[in-house]
């Protein structure tokens, strides 16, 4: 009656797909993957490898920023020396980082 009937342009696929559409979000995710995601990954990594690597005598740096030479290694924790007789406990996971030999002698 009032309504006309719409009908499809005539190069439209008959499933309706057209991969153009979805191309820039493919490339979206492809670069957010290769720039985001798997650097993080390679770092993840990296740092999973340095705390499984720790051993007794290592200097290392809290998150928290202090520096101590771990004198004792467990599963979930590591005590530091901080000074001399003075020593705490962390977690493992707590470490960022994992200094050069006679670091804490410059200091």
């Amino acid at each position: 009656m009032f309504i006309t009937p719409a009908y499809a342009a005539g190069g439209a696929t008959p499933a309706g797909f057209d991969l153009m559409g979805f191309l820039p979000m493919i490339v979206i995710f492809v670069l957010f993957y290769f720039l985001m995601i798997r650097p993080q990954q390679k770092r993840m990594k990296e740092t999973q490898k340095m705390l499984s690597e720790i051993q007794k005598g290592d200097e290392v740096v809290t998150q928290g920023g202090i520096i101590g030479r771990v004198s004792k290694v467990s599963e979930q924790y590591l005590t530091l020396e901080i000074a001399d007789k003075v020593e705490i406990n962390v977690q493992r996971g707590a470490v960022s980082a994992k200094l050069e030999k006679g670091t804490l002698k410059s200091l």
